[in-house]
């Protein structure tokens, strides 16, 4: 299955299928608003921006897996994102991205393995996946790695150029 086939709600609770972001690179994250790494939705929110105009989208899905660092409902979260960080990319549901419970977005994202060779569970929050514009995993990257890191950069700009060459 292609990674835009899987069906989700916004935070507002609207359906919605990754297939609606045919033609779009996008960087996937499990994002939390009480982490150590929460800062990163600036980064995001920057790559969004720099971005957006060539075919690429941010996409965040709230989790809660991990120390409890997203507890908030969705409007919440969805306030945090903006007064704090003026996201105004799309934020998803709350969701699992391990366990029992895990999203089938998530099953399927976990098998790809990251730069260093992990494949597995998602380690922590703002866990990183590239999808290229035709829903194959361009990249996986760790939380670790932040949205300024060089490497993600040419990575994002990897994936636009091939679509601008094609098109």
């Amino acid at each position: 299955m292609a990674i835009k086939n899987h069906k989700l709600k916004t935070l507002e609770g609207l359906p919605v299928g990754l297939d609606d972001f045919r033609g779009r690179a996008l960087l996937i994250v499990n994002v939390a608003s009480q982490c150590g790494l929460t800062p990163q939705y600036a980064g995001l929110q920057k790559l969004f921006e720099t971005y957006s105009d060539r075919g690429f989208s941010v996409l965040g899905f709230p989790c809660n897996q991990f120390a409890g660092q997203e507890p908030g409902t969705a409007e919440e979260i969805q306030t945090f994102c903006e007064t704090q960080f003026g996201v105004t990319f799309p934020i998803f549901e709350k969701i699992d991205v391990n366990g029992e419970n895990r999203h089938p977005l998530f099953a399927e994202l976990t098998a790809e393995p990251d730069i260093e060779g992990y494949t597995g569970d998602v380690r922590w929050n703002f866990e990183k996946w590239l999808i290229a514009r035709d829903g194959e995993i361009a990249a996986r990257f760790s939380p670790v790695v932040v949205p300024e890191d060089p490497a993600l950069a040419e990575a994002i700009e990897k994936e636009l150029a091939k679509a601008e060459v094609t098109a």
